[in-house]
């Protein structure tokens, strides 16, 4: 059966596969799917992030980071502290256990997936992501504007 060209369903299916291979990923680690992308966040900032730069980075609800940010905080994998200077924005460090952690599970799937990743030429990979870019931006344009029109 072969793909209505003028529908999104297949992509759709692509996006929802990876986020169930990465969700699968996220569990047998330990994590919900939130805590392992904070996780994976701290590891490629170098074990410090404003909660600011991870909000703006991971599209998640504040409240879904805080819950998540509180699951690792308790299991003392990450501390939460005030910027320096700031007596109002928040950053998450990584503990050593959670350096530890990280090494054994997230430092792994983030090689997983750049050797995944790399199964595609340069070009490929470029294309991939000026495509999944565009694609995105119009989606969230295209949502917008049937929001601001529901009043």
């Amino acid at each position: 059966m072969a793909a209505d060209i003028d529908s999104p369903a297949q992509l759709d299916y692509l996006y929802n596969a990876a986020d169930r291979l990465y969700g699968q990923f996220a569990r047998s680690c330990g994590l919900s799917s939130c805590a392992y992308w904070m996780l994976y966040e701290l590891v490629c900032a170098g074990g410090t992030a404003s909660l600011r730069s991870i909000a703006i980075a991971w599209s998640y609800s504040k409240q879904t980071i805080n819950s998540a940010l509180k699951s690792l905080e308790s299991r003392e994998l990450i501390e939460l502290s005030f910027e320096p200077g700031s007596r109002k924005s928040k950053q998450a460090s990584l503990t050593p256990a959670g350096v530890v952690f990280a090494k054994e599970n997230i430092v792994p799937g983030i090689e997983a997936e750049r050797r995944a990743f790399c199964t595609l030429t340069a070009d490929e990979r470029a294309t991939l992501l000026e495509l999944a870019h565009k694609y995105t931006e119009a989606l969230d344009a295209e949502f917008t504007s049937m929001n601001e029109g529901r009043g």
